[in-house]
């Protein structure tokens, strides 16, 4: 099992990251900060945020910065945002997206457990205005569990969304303490079997996190689950400790035994799978929406 303890195993060569650069990630970059936007992607220093900004990719998170929820894992800052909502959010996000002119957004939050609906009715909010306002921008929401009740749920469903994520994070075994106790390994497999059963028009998608003490088997077994409940893309990445607060890297994974957990993904049935030492759950997101229109045109040939 991790534990908690200083950061002492040195990081391997393939997980060391360029400067961000390109004409049009400095353009946008400036312009964000003429009118004070900002994106999750800066905020936690995505290695792949040129990447994505070039692709016209790029992720944004509601509903404040303090989560309610203290995940080992994350560096997001955690307290009581005592029913606080900026509701100039819904516009903002809004403005972001033309600002920075996207093909493919990611919508995420922090935990809200401190609101009766645990932030879903704004987070639908943000989702209608945005495609109200881009109609030919695709919108991906990575969501919180919203307690796994059902009515708020169906609340942000009802946006219509064009993926739904949900990240398990890790294998059952360690789901505590990786993650809060207020989430579960069965809430997370049941919201998404919630979306999936309800709205099978929308894909559905989790992320996985290696490095923390899980097994393959452990991994074969969660794939496994999620492919039971309809789960269309999973993600794989390195965990990456983020302060000696946090728990502690096990091992890292090799570029190759990334590409095995790909093969395994794809062979169980998962529609879109990536993988990769500096894969995170919102990584070249937009692609799925390349692998549509393949599929589609196939198809139709």
């Amino acid at each position: 099992m991790a534990v908690e303890h200083s950061i002492s195993i040195q990081k391997p060569e393939w997980l060391k990251v360029k400067l961000p650069k390109g004409g049009n990630f400095n353009k946008i970059k400036s312009e964000l900060r003429e009118r004070g936007l900002s994106t999750v992607c800066e905020e936690a220093k995505c290695p792949n945020i040129s990447e994505c900004w070039e692709a016209k990719t790029a992720t944004l998170m509601i509903l404040g910065d303090t989560c309610t929820r203290a995940c080992k894992f994350c560096h997001v800052k955690t307290g009581n945002p005592k029913g606080f909502i900026n509701h100039e959010e819904i516009a903002n996000s809004s403005h972001l997206v033309g600002l920075m002119s996207l093909n493919y957004v990611v919508i995420t939050s922090v935990d809200r457990d401190d609101l009766a609906d645990h932030g879903s009715a704004h987070f639908a909010a943000v989702v209608t205005r945005v495609k109200q306002d881009h109609p030919k921008t695709k919108i991906e929401v990575l969501i919180p569990d919203f307690g796994g009740h059902e009515q708020f749920m169906h609340a942000l469903a009802q946006s219509q969304p064009f993926v739904i994520a949900q990240n398990m994070e890790t294998v059952k075994r360690l789901t505590h303490p990786v993650r809060d106790r207020r989430a579960s390994y069965e809430t997370t497999l049941q919201c998404l079997d919630f979306y999936k059963k309800n709205y099978p028009h929308i894909s559905t998608k989790t992320s996985i996190m290696v490095g923390l003490g899980e097994t393959w088997m452990e991994l074969q077994e969660t794939l496994e689950d999620l492919r039971r409940v309809g789960c269309d893309i999973v993600t794989f990445g390195q965990y990456q400790q983020p302060t000696r607060r946090h728990l502690a890297v096990e091992r890292f994974y090799t570029p190759d035994e990334f590409e095995e957990l790909k093969r395994m993904a794809y062979k169980l049935g998962f529609k879109f799978v990536a993988s990769g030492p500096l894969v995170r759950s919102s990584y070249k997101a937009g692609d799925y929406l390349n692998y549509i229109e393949e599929s589609q045109s196939h198809v139709s040939v």
